[in-house]
C-alpha cells in the first residue's frame, strides 16, 4: 500500500519540493497551502466534514511548515493532537529558521520531528523511517 502524506506550506516552491522528494519514495502526496485547508482536508474544517472524513484514516504523515499566515504549523499541530481521530498521525514540522525554543515547543506538543528547510533527500530517508509504521 502506498503511504499518503499531507504536505502543508504556504510557499508553492517548498510544497512542490516536498511533493517531488516524497513522490520518489512511493508516497502519494496531498498538498494544502495553509493550516485551515489542511484541517478541512482532514475533516476538522467547518464545512465538507462528511465528504472528507475518509481521508483521515488514510493519512500516514502530516508535514507542515511552521511559519504560515492565518495559522502557524504549531497551531495546526495542536489542533491535530487535540483531535481524537487525528492525534495518532505523526506530524513533522519544517522551518527555515533554526530556533531551539520553537523546535522544543513543537516537540513537546507532540511533533514527531522538526526539520530545517529546504528539505534534502537525506531528510526523506528520516521520514521514511516514520512511514515504516504505515497503517494499512
Amino acid at each position: 500500500m502506498k503511504c499518503l502524506l499531507a504536505a502543508v506550506d504556504d510557499n508553492l516552491i517548498d510544497r512542490k519540493l516536498v511533493e517531488r522528494l516524497l513522490k520518489n519514495s512511493s508516497c502519494k502526496v496531498t498538498t494544502a497551502e495553509n493550516g485551515l485547508r489542511a484541517l478541512e482536508y482532514l475533516g476538522l474544517g467547518d464545512e465538507k466534514r462528511t465528504a472528507l472524513e475518509d481521508n483521515v484514516s488514510k493519512v500516514n504523515l502530516i508535514i507542515t511548515d511552521y511559519c504560515m499566515p492565518g495559522m502557524t504549523g504549531y497551531e495546526l499541530l495542536k489542533k491535530i493532537k487535540e483531535s481524537s481521530s487525528l492525534k495518532e498521525i505523526p506530524v513533522v514540522i519544517m522551518s527555515s529558521e533554526n530556533i531551539p525554543t520553537r523546535i522544543n515547543k513543537c516537540l513537546e506538543e507532540g511533533a514527531q520531528m522538526f526539520m530545517l528547510k529546504p528539505l534534502k533527500q537525506s531528510d526523506v530517508a528520516k521520514l521514511r523511517c516514520n512511514l515504516m509504521n504505515c497503517r494499512s
